[in-house]
C-alpha cells in the first residue's frame, strides 16, 4: 500500500491538528492522557458533542448514516492526530459495534430510532455478550429469551460488562431455541437498561477501579421489535460485529503514542549518569515492539482499505487483535521499566477531581499502572487470543 501522503492529505491533517489543539479542553486532555480509561461519562459526552458539531464523531460510517465519507488515508491521518493530541476514546461500543450492525442489518426503524443518538452521544451502550462460564466461547451463553405476546422474557446473567453503569442501551445475544445447534439457536436483540428487572452491580478490578460490571436479567420483557434481523440468526450478526471489534481493538495509533512517549521519558530517565535510552537491553526491547507495530499498521490499513471497498471485516481481524493487544501489554510492561520504583505508587486518588495533593513521582507516571493492570485483560476481552488463533487456523489456514 502507498502511504507516501500527497499535499491535499498533508493539508487534510494539518487541519484536524489545528481542530483539535484548539477544541480539546485541557482538563479532558489531561485526564485522557493520565487515565484513558477512566475519563467520566459527563467528560466523554462534552468532547463527543464538540465532535458531533464538528461532524467528526462517526469517521468510519457511511456518508448516508452520518459518516464522514473520508477516505482510508484521511481517517488513518485522523486516527494518528487523535491520539497524538491526547484525546478520550468515545464508546466503541455504539460506533464500532452496533452502529454497524444496525445500519447493516437494521430495519428503516431501528436505523431511525437509535442511529442519530448514537451519533448525537444522547444514549451509550454495553455489550452484552459473556457469560459466568461462557466468555469467549459465546456459543455456551445460557440467557434465555422466550416469546411472550409482542416481547420476548429475559432471563438470565452477563458479565464482564464494561460501562454498563453508564449504560443507556445493551446490545445482547440470548438463546431463542435451545434444542438446535448451539450457534443456530441465538438472537441479537437490544435491551434498554432501565428495564423493570435488570440489575447491573460493579466488578471492581485489579487496578482498583469500576469498569467492569455484572448484568442481571429477572422476566426483563423486551419489545420482540429490538430484535435485530431474523430469529435465531444471532449468531450471524454477533460475527459481524466481533470483526469491527477486533479490527478496533488493534489500537495501532494508541500503542504509536505510547512508543513516542516511551522514546521521551527513555532520552532523559536513567541511573548511575545513564540515559535508559543507552541501555542495549532496553532498546532492543523497544525496537522489537517498534518494528511489530509497523508490520501491524501495514496490515490494518490493508483491512481498513478493503472496508472502504465495502468489505466487512474477516477472520483476519483475528490477527490485527492478537498482534494489537500483545504490543498493547508489552508497551505498557515498559512503561513500568521507564518508571522503575515510582511504579509502585498508587495513583488512585487522583482519579478523584477534588483531590489537590501532588502526585509521588514524575506527573508522566500518574496512570501508568493503572493501564498496565487494567489492559492485562486486553489479550482475553473481545475473544482471548487463543480463541482468535483457532479462527485463524480454520477460517484462513483451512486447517
Amino acid at each position: 500500500m502507498d502511504i507516501v501522503f500527497n499535499a491535499e492529505e498533508r493539508a487534510f491533517q494539518a487541519e484536524v491538528r489545528e481542530f483539535l489543539e484548539a477544541n480539546l479542553p485541557p482538563e479532558i486532555c489531561r485526564r485522557s492522557q493520565r487515565f484513558p480509561s477512566y475519563v467520566s461519562k459527563e467528560q466523554t459526552e462534552a468532547w463527543h458533542k464538540i465532535l458531533y458539531r464538528k461532524g467528526w464523531v462517526a469517521p468510519s460510517w457511511p456518508a448516508e448514516f452520518g459518516g464522514t465519507g473520508w477516505s482510508v488515508t484521511q481517517k488513518f491521518l485522523y486516527d494518528e492526530e487523535y491520539q497524538a493530541a491526547g484525546c478520550p476514546r468515545l464508546s466503541p461500543f455504539g460506533f464500532n459495534m452496533v452502529g454497524p450492525v444496525l445500519y447493516t442489518f437494521g430495519t428503516a426503524e431501528q436505523k431511525d430510532r437509535f442511529l442519530p443518538k448514537i451519533l448525537s452521544g444522547e444514549e451509550f451502550w454495553c455489550q452484552g455478550y459473556s457469560e459466568p462460564g461462557a466468555g469467549s466461547d459465546l456459543a455456551n451463553l445460557q440467557t434465555r429469551a422466550v416469546v411472550a405476546g409482542n416481547d420476548y422474557v429475559v432471563n438470565g446473567q452477563k458479565i464482564w460488562t464494561s460501562h454498563a453503569h453508564h449504560a443507556d442501551w445493551m446490545f445482547c445475544l440470548v438463546r431463542t431455541n435451545p434444542n438446535v445447534k448451539a450457534q443456530e439457536g441465538i438472537s441479537f436483540i437490544l435491551i434498554d437498561m432501565t428495564s423493570p428487572g435488570l440489575t447491573v452491580k460493579p466488578i471492581i478490578s485489579i487496578d482498583g477501579g469500576h469498569y467492569l460490571n455484572e448484568v442481571f436479567f429477572d422476566n426483563v420483557r423486551v419489545p420482540i421489535e429490538n430484535r435485530i434481523g431474523e430469529e435465531n440468526k444471532g449468531w450471524t450478526y454477533a460475527k459481524f460485529l466481533l470483526g469491527h471489534e477486533r479490527t478496533g481493538i488493534a489500537g495501532v495509533s494508541k500503542s504509536k503514542s505510547k512508543v513516542a512517549n516511551l522514546k521521551n521519558i527513555a532520552a532523559s530517565e536513567g541511573s548511575e549518569g545513564n540515559r535508559l535510552v543507552e541501555d542495549d537491553a532496553f532498546r532492543q526491547r523497544l525496537s522489537k515492539v517498534e518494528v511489530e507495530l509497523q508490520a501491524l499498521e501495514i496490515t490494518n490499513l490493508r483491512m481498513m482499505a478493503a472496508m472502504r471497498k465495502g468489505d466487512a471485516p474477516g477472520a483476519e481481524s483475528s490477527l490485527l487483535k492478537i498482534s494489537g493487544t500483545e504490543i498493547e501489554q508489552e508497551l505498557n510492561e515498559l512503561g513500568l521499566i521507564v518508571l522503575a520504583y515510582y511504579a509502585g505508587v498508587d495513583h488512585a486518588e487522583a482519579q478523584n477531581p477534588d483531590v489537590n495533593e501532588p502526585a509521588i513521582g514524575p506527573d508522566y507516571g500518574v496512570g501508568l499502572m493503572t493501564e498496565r493492570l487494567l489492559r492485562r485483560a486486553a489479550s482475553i476481552y473481545g475473544g482471548s487470543n487463543e480463541i482468535q488463533k483457532n479462527v485463524i487456523a480454520k477460517a484462513v489456514l483451512n486447517l
